[in-house]
């Protein structure tokens, strides 16, 4: 609160506790600033709740890249034997052991996150916070007691949370989101994953993976907003490696069994017919929504979008109320990422306490979706660079390829696939990567840099390949798809 003298009780509040918000709390205690950050976990409605860090930490990026991993063991169990290593197969997975290492280390995380904040002298408060003016939240202690929290400038980093769909019966009461998947104790058996969304898809992938019957639901196309030709590729990859989709439906009920099982009711679009399947477990990743509703953004006059109910900021994150920011996922057209959340409050802290003038760039921002054949890009999708630039503007070199150890496993490599997006005009300015293949993660953060920086198809054409290596197969396109020819590599 406010005392007689006008002095506010911190320099900077920081509304949510997630991977922006801890960046920006560390970076201005840093520069000397008294800073404060509340923190609240809403349990969802299957009552899962988690500790300080965000939905990276606890129930995103890091529990799934470690049960992604998992399930790429699975895969490298089969490939044993054909490299000499005697392993009795099949080989069981158990996911209760698996559970609980990745529970403890996300519980090891959220204290480090604690111990952090200590350390840089940042105060924490585990409450629920709601504007009460523009410069001030309130929120209720665990005893009941009313805290006030008043600063000179505010950063809103709630983030979103997974959408219900709430118009379907049985939805609320029976199904699961990512909220709940990486907390569950016990496995969550024959599953029906609805949506095509990278959470979508990137879950069940795991789940297959670890040996688990999995469905996809999908309404209409994968991935949207990615290249559609890549998005492809990753659903044929899946289906042909046992994750069953059902393509153009959409589910209408819910109900519980006797047995305990689920019952779900849904519309084939293309039929028009009714169908149903029986399930243990129903996952709803149909995308999701800003954590903004109990925020009383309105007493502290900022705008949201009315569709999306997202944050409108300008370049500087700076919301309708100059001294109030925001970023990261809660904000209207913001990459939903962690590194861009942490960049862009570095940066908004930079400028406020530490006299840069930097501000975020949203261009070229790398990302992989972690499906069994992982996923990488960085730049413009073919669809986005030919609708800007004009199809006769745009050329694409692309190129199928067989990892080396896909070789002697045996392994099925058709839609391992590359493609570099550029202008036609030499030098080539490259627009975007996309790379669909194994470690694509590590593949496409080398070249971010390089497209970052302006690289042309010239440059990266005399950009000497580490041999054997994935990534090699970016500096040897050759083919573009306008000539017609194969682009399979046959290897060296």
């Amino acid at each position: 609160m406010e005392d007689q003298a006008g002095q506010r009780d911190y320099d900077l509040l920081v509304v949510g506790g997630g991977s922006g918000g801890l960046a920006c709390a560390k970076e201005a205690a840093q520069l000397g600033r008294k800073v404060a950050v509340v923190d609240y976990v809403e349990p969802s409605p299957q009552g899962t709740r988690w500790g300080l860090g965000g939905t990276c930490v606890n129930v995103g990026c890091i529990p799934k890249k470690l049960m992604h991993q998992a399930a790429l063991l699975g895969g490298l169990i089969q490939d044993a034997p054909n490299y000499g290593w005697e392993v009795a197969q099949p080989v069981p997975h158990d996911w209760r052991k698996m559970a609980e290492a990745v529970q403890n280390h996300v519980k090891s995380l959220n204290w480090g996150h604690r111990v952090q904040l200590q350390d840089r002298k940042v105060k924490y408060f585990n409450i629920k916070a709601s504007f009460v003016d523009e410069h001030t939240v309130c929120g209720v202690a665990k005893g009941g007691k009313e805290i006030l929290l008043s600063a000179d400038h505010i950063i809103i980093a709630t983030g979103g949370r997974p959408r219900y769909p709430t118009h379907i019966e049985g939805a609320l009461e029976y199904g699961i989101t990512s909220d709940d998947i990486f907390w569950l104790k016990e496995s969550p058996g024959k599953t029906l994953v609805v949506g095509a969304s990278y959470v979508a898809l990137e879950c069940a992938g795991f789940l297959t993976g670890i040996g688990l019957d999995t469905t996809i639901m999908m309404r209409s196309i994968p991935l949207r907003g990615f290249d559609q030709q890549m998005s492809s590729m990753v659903i044929e990859h899946m289906a042909s490696h046992g994750t069953r989709f059902l393509r153009g439906c959409a589910p209408s009920r819910v109900r519980r069994l006797p047995d305990g099982q689920l019952q779900v009711t849904w519309e084939d679009s293309t039929t028009g017919k009714e169908d149903t399947g029986t399930f243990d477990t129903v996952l709803w990743a149909i995308g999701r929504v800003p954590d903004t509703r109990s925020l009383n953004l309105e007493k502290a006059g900022v705008d949201t979008s009315p569709d999306t109910q997202k944050i409108l900021v300008d370049s500087r994150e700076a919301t309708s109320v100059p001294h109030i920011y925001a970023i990261g996922d809660v904000v209207e057209g913001r990459p939903e990422l962690t590194p861009t959340a942490i960049m862009a409050g570095r940066l908004l802290v930079q400028r406020l306490f530490g006299g840069s003038s930097d501000l975020m760039d949203y261009d070229n921002v790398p990302t992989t979706v972690f499906t069994p054949l992982e996923y990488g890009c960085v730049g413009l999708s073919e669809e986005e660079a030919v609708a800007r630039h004009g199809q006769e503007h745009v050329e694409v070199y692309h190129a199928h390829y067989k990892p080396l150890e896909f070789t002697v496993a045996g392994r099925d490599a058709s839609q391992c696939y590359v493609k570099m997006v550029c202008l036609r005009e030499p030098p080539q300015l490259v627009l975007g990567l996309h790379f669909l293949g194994p470690n694509a993660g590590e593949v496409t953060q080398g070249f971010a840099l390089g497209i970052k920086c302006g690289a042309s198809y010239a440059q990266v054409m005399r950009t000497v390949g580490i041999h054997p290596t994935c990534s090699e197969e970016v500096v040897k396109l050759r083919i573009s798809k306008r000539s017609g020819l194969d682009p399979t590599v046959t290897g060296c």
